[in-house]
Parts: C-alpha cells; structure tokens; sequence
C-alpha cells in the first residue's frame, strides 16, 4: 500500500501509510483542517512534540514495530522512531525523481555522493539512474535501514557504497584521496552528531563543506549539486548564495519549495530545495 498525506491543519498533519493512520506535527500548518473531525479520530497512533524536541508516540490500536509502504516510487520500511520520523521524508519525492530523469547528468560511469543521506531512498534514485553512489549517514542503524530498503526494491542496482561517518572528517579525506562526484546532495540537519560525537551545526559547518564539495566535483563534466533544508533562516536566497560562494557563478539554479501533495487538493509546504548545475 502506498504513502498518501490525507490532511493537515492545526499544526498536524494526517498521513496514511500503508495500512495505519498517524498524525504527526506538522508546525507551519496554521490553517484548518478540510477532512471532518471523524477521519482524524480514526488514525491509529498520534505522536506529540514536548518541549524538549523529542515527544511520544500514543497507539490507539497494536501496530507493529516496522511495516512496508510505497512512495515516490520505492517500496520502502516504515519504522515510528522516538523523533516522530518514520524514516522517510515525503518532501524529497521530486528531488528522487530529478536523480532518476536524464537531467540529473546520472548514467553509465558516474559518479554520485548523497551526505546526510538518512535511509537511502535518495541513493537509491541515484543508483537506478546508473550512477555508482556513496552513501553516508553518522548513523549506523540509518546505514542498516538503507540497506534493508535496497532488499526491498531488487529493480534497483547493488551500486551503492554505505558508510557511517561523520561528514566533516568523511569529506575531508574524499578530498586528499582526490575522490572526484558528478552530482553531490546534501540535506543537513540544523544540528547533529557525528559517528563519533562530533558536533554539527549548519550555520558554522555548511558553508565549509560546500568548500569541500566544489573541490571533490569533477570538472571533466557537466556537475550538480542538490542542497535541501528545513532549518530556520535558511531561505532560498540564502542557500543559493552560499552555493554561489562554494562554487562560483556562471552556474544555474532551479530553486523551489518543497511540498507534498494531499489527497484534500492542497500541498503541505517543507522546506526548501536548491540545484545548482554547472558546466
């Protein structure tokens, strides 16, 4: 069964996934809700925010502890996690579905890196364009749900290279390698953590990883970079002169708020996505 985003309203959104019925924050929907009051009384778990950035799960009914669903054209594993994620993010279907089209440069002999990388949906956009994908994420169990995805999906080549690091030191040693990318994407988190407590934050970090990554892109052809946030701040404007000093002018960019449909006819917005593609 498929992901579908039902409703959103009241700071919550309503989300079908699969076989179960969760609500789930959703802080910048300050509308209403179209759907009546009785189609959200039905989900089966409802996760709440507290004040400290974490929050709870409340099931209405027994659900197991991982479930399968489909979107954006992958079959993938759904597991509620203590943050309220449910590990993936729904916002990022038009970025998979550049990495799979002829645009995105991928194909026989390239080259891609997909940093802040999560559970692997996006490698595995890369993957099925033909391109050779390194995979990284701080987090191991992250690395380990990425693989159990790729199982879910045999259409997909077995071209993907999965590794638990940290960002900064990962990159820095792509760099004295001389490691060479045809596409990199990024989707940092405000804050984080390294593989091994390394602390990371976007306003200090970002600009000098972007520096990295203008040194790892291969200038025998045409390079992309597809940089997404949801960090406060950060606009589009903001981003993409960020991407400007790390790699130059003289390339183009298609910029665009990220959104997910909802069944009600409405997109529920998600934060922001930068490409920037150069000769």
């Amino acid at each position: 069964m498929k992901y579908r985003l039902l409703d959103s309203g009241n700071l919550r959104k309503l989300e079908q996934v699969g076989e179960y019925r969760l609500i789930r924050p959703a802080l910048n929907a300050f509308w209403q809700p179209e759907l009546p009051a009785a189609e959200w009384e039905a989900a089966d778990a409802v996760f709440t925010r507290d004040s400290s950035g974490g929050g709870k799960w409340t099931f209405r009914r027994r659900l197991p502890e991982s479930w399968n669903a489909e979107w954006g054209g992958f079959r993938l594993k759904i597991k509620p996690t203590g943050f309220g994620h449910l590990g993936f993010f729904a916002e990022q279907y038009a970025n998979w579905d550049y990495f799979r089209s002829p645009a995105s440069g991928l194909g026989e002999g390239s080259r891609a890196l997909n940093l802040f990388g999560y559970s692997g949906v996006g490698s595995m956009a890369m993957a099925a364009a033909g391109a050779a994908v390194c995979h990284l994420d701080a987090s191991r169990g992250m690395i380990e749900w990425g693989r159990e995805n790729l199982a879910l999906n045999p259409g997909v080549p077995d071209a993907i290279r999965w590794i638990a690091d940290d960002v900064n030191k990962f990159t820095l040693r792509e760099v004295r390698r001389g490691s060479r990318y045809n596409l990199i994407a990024l989707d940092p988190p405000t804050f984080g953590r390294g593989s091994s407590g390394q602390v990371w934050k976007i306003e200090e970090d970002l600009p000098k990883l972007l520096g990295r990554c203008n040194e790892l892109r291969d200038r025998s052809r045409p390079f992309t970079v597809v940089l997404s946030c949801h960090s406060p701040g950060f606009s589009v404007l903001v981003l993409e002169r960020l991407v400007v000093a790390a790699f130059g002018r003289g390339g183009k960019f298609e910029s665009a708020e990220m959104t997910v449909p909802e069944s009600t006819g409405r997109v529920l917005p998600a934060g922001i996505s930068v490409r920037y593609t150069a000769g």
